[in-house]
């Protein structure tokens, strides 16, 4: 199923039931997704929900990438295209922005699904694209970098200009910085943990598929 403002809202309310301090920075977002239009549609004005993918390596540093169309460095990122969940649209715009691979990232068990931070920001006007000034509503999203060694990176040439790893303390956004400061005195250290993880599969008739392991 496609993303639903309803998904978007349960998102948001759980957000701000860790971080109630937020409210009412976020006030622009809670109109947005009491509002008629589609939250998620780039042609949604004042403003509507973007996703970011903060990618942190094993020297606890930040991915940040150059963006063309604002000249600032920023956390890979972008608009929802489509996507079924938010945190799919995140990990999506970092995959097609800086060329890592689903497979080398993974989720930080401090927030697995949950959004690291909400973050709202402002968009100037651009001529080209006829989009006038706006706000984005900015779910980011934190992973752990998997492999021992950095993945060569392809950066996306018409949209991404360069790229930099940073300290936690040298995070541009103030907002995701605090987090990640509080997050790493709590433990987050960048090494990537194993889990375990299993499927209930139902055929709707009420039988399961059951998987018989064998000794050893």
């Amino acid at each position: 199923m496609p993303l639903t403002r309803s998904d978007i809202r349960r998102t948001a309310e759980e957000y701000l039931a860790r971080h109630p301090a937020e409210r009412d920075a976020l006030a622009g977002l809670i109109t947005l997704l009491n509002g008629a239009g589609d939250p998620t549609d780039r042609a949604t004005l004042p403003g509507h929900v973007t996703c970011s993918a903060v990618v942190i390596d094993r020297e606890q540093r930040v991915l940040h990438i150059g963006h063309r169309n604002t000249g600032l460095l920023l956390t890979p990122g972008g608009h929802i295209e489509g996507d079924r969940t938010l945190l799919a649209a995140a990990l999506r715009e970092v995959c097609e922005e800086t060329g890592l691979q689903a497979r080398d990232l993974c989720l930080i068990p401090q927030f697995l699904g949950s959004p690291i931070d909400v973050d709202t920001h402002d968009i100037d006007a651009n001529s080209s694209k006829g989009e006038r000034p706006h706000q984005h509503f900015d779910f980011r999203y934190a992973f752990y970098l998997s492999p021992d060694e950095h993945p060569e990176l392809a950066l996306q040439d018409e949209e991404v200009d360069g790229a930099q790893w940073l300290e936690l303390a040298n995070v541009r956004s103030s907002t995701l910085r605090r987090k990640l400061l509080a997050a790493r005195a709590q433990g987050m250290d960048g090494k990537p943990e194993p889990v375990n993880a299993c499927a209930l599969i139902h055929d709707g008739a009420g039988r399961y598929l059951l998987h018989l392991r064998g000794g050893g």
